[in-house]
Order: C-alpha cells, then sequence, then structure tokens
C-alpha cells in the first residue's frame, strides 16, 4: 500500500469521519487515482466495479442520458461522498453515467471488497447508509427543482453546491459543462449567467465563475440547497463554516441520533 494513503483519507470527508478502526479495514484495499475533467468512471449499463471516494477539490455528477442527447445532472458529488454502488451488494449494472467535472485525485475500492468490509463493520454500514438517505435527498430535491423552479434559480443553487464543496469564490466550470448539468442550450445558459451578473451576483470569465456575494447567490436560489445542507446536517452530522463551506462529517455510532452543529 502507498504510504500517501493515510495522508489521503481525510480529503474525503465520508473517509476521514469513520473511526480508526474502520479506515483501518478499508486502508489496505484503497488504491489512488487521478482523473481529468470529463473522463467517465463508469457509464449506464455498465457494473459498477468500484466505489469512488473524490478528494480535496475533485468532482463528479451523476448524469441521466436523453434520447435527444442531453444529459441532464442528478446529483453532485465532491470530498464529502462517494460514486458507484455504495448500497448494492457488489457490482450491479448503473443507472446514470458518472463523469468528472472538476479533476482531481479519488480513492477508490472494489465495490466486492467493500461489501464484504460492510459485514464486519457496524461503523461503516452506518456511514454508508446515512450518506447513500442523504445523495437519494439531493437526487429527489434535483427532481423537484428541474420541475418547478426558474432557471436563474436552479443555477445559482448549483453555483452554491459547488462552492460549499471546493471552499472557494472562484468555480472553475465553463459555459458548456454547467449548461449540459442543468439541461439547458448553452445559448439560454448564457443569457442567465449574464442576467447574474447585472445583478451583481457573479462574475463571468474564461473556464470560471466568480461568487461576487454569497449571500445574494442565496437569496436568489430556490430553498432546494437549503433543503439538502438541512438534511446533510442532521443526518451526516455535516458541519459547515461562516462561509458556507462544508467542512466535516460527524459520524454518530450506528443506533444512535445523528446531532450536528454549525461552526
Amino acid at each position: 500500500m502507498p504510504p500517501e494513503i493515510d495522508a489521503l483519507l481525510g480529503d474525503n470527508l465520508l473517509l476521514g469521519a469513520l473511526r480508526l478502526p474502520d479506515q483501518a479495514l478499508l486502508r489496505p484495499h484503497l488504491e489512488m487515482r487521478e482523473y481529468r475533467r470529463g473522463d467517465v468512471l463508469f457509464d449506464a449499463g455498465e457494473d459498477v466495479g468500484h466505489i469512488t471516494f473524490p478528494l480535496g477539490q475533485c468532482v463528479a455528477a451523476l448524469l441521466i442520458g436523453l434520447r435527444d442527447g442531453r444529459a441532464v445532472e442528478t446529483a453532485t458529488v465532491g470530498r464529502e461522498g462517494a460514486v458507484g454502488g455504495v448500497v448494492s451488494q457488489g457490482s450491479l449494472p448503473a443507472f446514470s453515467r458518472a463523469v468528472v467535472q472538476i479533476p482531481g485525485s479519488v480513492l477508490r475500492i472494489e465495490a466486492a471488497v467493500l461489501q464484504q468490509i460492510k459485514q464486519t463493520s457496524p461503523g461503516l454500514r452506518n456511514m454508508i447508509t446515512r450518506y447513500s438517505d442523504c445523495l437519494l435527498a439531493q437526487v429527489l430535491q434535483s427532481v423537484a427543482c428541474n420541475a418547478s423552479h426558474t432557471i436563474e434559480a436552479r443555477c445559482a443553487r448549483w453555483l452554491l453546491g459547488l462552492q460549499d464543496r471546493l471552499g472557494s469564490d472562484v468555480l472553475p466550470v465553463t459555459h458548456e459543462v454547467l449548461a449540459e448539468l442543468l439541461g439547458v442550450q448553452r445559448s439560454y445558459l448564457t443569457r442567465t449567467l449574464r442576467t447574474l451578473q447585472q445583478q451583481g451576483l457573479i462574475q463571468v470569465r474564461r473556464g470560471r465563475i466568480i461568487i461576487l456575494s454569497r449571500p445574494a447567490v442565496e437569496a436568489a436560489a430556490c430553498e432546494c440547497h437549503s433543503a439538502v445542507k438541512r438534511h446533510f446536517e442532521t443526518v451526516l452530522g455535516a458541519v459547515y463554516n461562516s462561509s458556507g463551506t462544508l467542512m466535516s462529517l460527524r459520524l454518530a455510532p450506528a443506533g444512535e441520533k445523528q446531532m450536528s452543529k454549525a461552526v
């Protein structure tokens, strides 16, 4: 096992929240990989052979492909979570496509191995159960959001979610990627970003979007961002700092009620 695995565990908040004995069970089976933007972790219909834990600023999106060629984002996963069949009993066909949107490093483990370890570790089962519930909440809220809210509010929600994960006002996302994730044409998104910029919420630059006022973007967003955030706080003990960055997860032991407190 490469010695750097130990140092990387804390770069994923789920892995970092595990108790040391549970980390020790996973550590020999984890491998580090580097991914570029656009790399596919798995495609719809493929068996999911590995569970992937993004590290640092690496972010992946779960996409549903449509017959007209569009692909719409249903969930975004960064260092707070994992990508793959975290609930399934090993390798099963994927329903969505998982694509890296912001490049970086990941730790991954074979799905079958993770399933074996889950059987011996109540702490790991507790973590996966709680995270799976939060991921489902994100997907369900995304469905409601896409059906009910304006493109401006949805765009603001997505930018806030990315800022939560990156902890930076500068978001390395292009018009093309954001349009794809929101399921709209690029020209439509350009008009939306121009509106948000004229309102003083953001600044648009080549290959990046800069958040000028987090409170103003929060006011422009729909309730979906805060609803998912509250669920992460309740179920996973998510802790955010005053600027909205997700700092840590505090998992309660299995069977205990989860408590969280902001810092």
